[in-house]
């Protein structure tokens, strides 16, 4: 149960966020380090944690999820998105436990919390 999952629901088409890619970051200070890079499956689910067991640790991460590609392609747009990387900051502080976080999502707006 020592885990990170994601996953998107695109609010917009009231479908899963297929193909959107995800990156997953430490936060050290000022030091940010990469510890994963996923693009979610046609649930719109990563197929693997992003990260767990001993290298899921307390401290704070940084989920970016890359939307804006995701949203040009639905919206056949070649302008500027409104949201284009949409970057959630969290704590872990109990790294014995399993944490979702979610993503919802429009071209326009986003909510995140934690899951189960």
């Amino acid at each position: 149960m020592t885990k990170l999952t994601t996953h998107v629901l695109d609010v917009y088409s009231g479908k899963p966020g297929q193909g959107i890619k995800v990156d997953l970051f430490y936060i050290n200070g000022q030091e940010r380090s990469k510890l994963s890079s996923i693009v979610l499956n046609s649930d719109g689910r990563s197929d693997n944690p992003l990260v767990e067991k001993d290298k899921f640790k307390n401290g704070k991460y940084e989920l970016v999820f890359y939307i804006g590609d995701y949203f040009k392609n639905i919206l056949k747009s070649e302008t500027t998105p409104f949201l284009d990387d949409v970057v959630v900051r969290f704590g872990i502080s109990k790294n014995n436990e399993h944490y979702h976080v979610p993503l919802l999502v429009s071209p326009w707006s986003y909510s995140t919390y934690r899951g189960s």
